[in-house]
């Protein structure tokens, strides 16, 4: 038999988990649970248990007419908050299948039962490219330690095998590396300072192992780090030589600009019906790859080093074409 002076922490419970604005409670219905649990209540036992659990600051609210009862009304979470919520975790690549479920799991636990059964129906098994690597929720814990306590931190880092096995780059040896921040662009990585290199450098999170907090300090590391500022530089993550470049770009791409480079980048109207942007990005691969994956629509202006990188990425992608030829 439970306690009696556990009734109103069940009626808290009873009231969080099974009601909602749909499905209030009647005190008949608490006066049913309480007594399921071996707990004697009357009625107006209720109402006085009720007005403390509001005096204590639950939105309980009281219906009255046809469907007479009690449920509580502001919650943590409202109910779009936790679909949207559900959305991000379902979406996210850095989080394995295992690890969205249970996530799920616990959002559902923030509603009503009744709330938690249309999440459910709300979850699609899609079949979403999604990370393998259990160790990622640890490396993310160990890194932000490692932030917050100023200290160095060692790992292994591979890459995936044809066969879906770990190849360990530098043989399996620990990198030792100083942490700045932890980024998320549709993975988490870690952006690393190399003092005696003098830049920064990047690690897919859930590509290390192994990693421990390590006994040494942190360097000094460089004053004034934007990494907002920093990651727009960036395309995917891909380091390269940073620079200013401008582009010709149709005036139909001045919104996938401006969501690409901020407010910080310079724009004019060009020729035409063009728009000249300027920013500062690192000259990178998949920079040169964005650029050319709108054709005719967007064209390097300068500096020549950037426009040659691209000619000669245009070039080798063909080249391999016309070989198969």
């Amino acid at each position: 038999m439970a306690h009696k002076k556990l009734k109103i922490l069940y009626l808290a419970k009873y009231l969080t988990e099974q009601t909602d604005e749909t499905h209030p409670a009647s005190v008949s219905d608490l006066i049913g649970y309480l007594d399921s649990l071996g707990i004697p209540a009357e009625r107006k036992a209720i109402y006085d248990d009720l007005e403390l659990l509001e005096t204590f600051g639950m939105d309980i609210v009281h219906v009255r007419g046809k469907n007479h009862g009690y449920y509580l009304g502001q919650r943590k979470f409202e109910l779009p908050e936790l679909k949207l919520l559900i959305d991000v975790v379902q979406a996210s690549p850095f989080l394995t299948a295992k690890k969205s479920m249970e996530l799920i799991g616990k959002l559902e636990g923030l509603a009503s039962a009744a709330q938690a059964g249309s999440l459910r129906r709300q979850v699609y098994v899609l079949n979403r490219v999604k990370t393998h690597n259990e160790q990622l929720y640890y490396n993310i814990d160990g890194i932000n330690q490692a932030i917050q306590d100023n200290h160095q931190i060692r790992f292994r880092y591979f890459d995936w095998a044809a066969d879906g096995g770990r190849q360990y780059r530098r043989e399996g040896a620990y990198y030792e590396e100083t942490p700045v921040a932890l980024c998320v662009d549709r993975n988490y990585y870690l952006i690393a300072y190399r003092a005696a290199e003098g830049k920064y450098i990047h690690f897919r999170v859930d590509r290390m192992s192994d990693l421990r907090v390590a006994e040494e300090k942190r360097p000094l590391l460089p004053e004034g780090f934007d990494l907002a500022s920093y990651v727009r530089t960036i395309f995917d993550m891909h380091s390269g030589d940073r620079q200013w470049v401008t582009l010709e770009l149709d005036k139909s791409l001045i919104n996938v600009a401006m969501d690409r480079f901020g407010r910080e980048a310079h724009y004019r109207k060009g020729e035409g019906e063009t728009v000249v942007v300027s920013a500062q990005v690192e000259v990178s691969p998949t920079f040169l790859s964005w650029v050319l994956c709108f054709g005719g629509q967007a064209k390097i202006l300068e500096p020549s080093s950037a426009r040659e990188a691209l000619q000669a990425l245009a070039q080798e992608a063909l080249a391999r074409y016309d070989e198969e030829e």
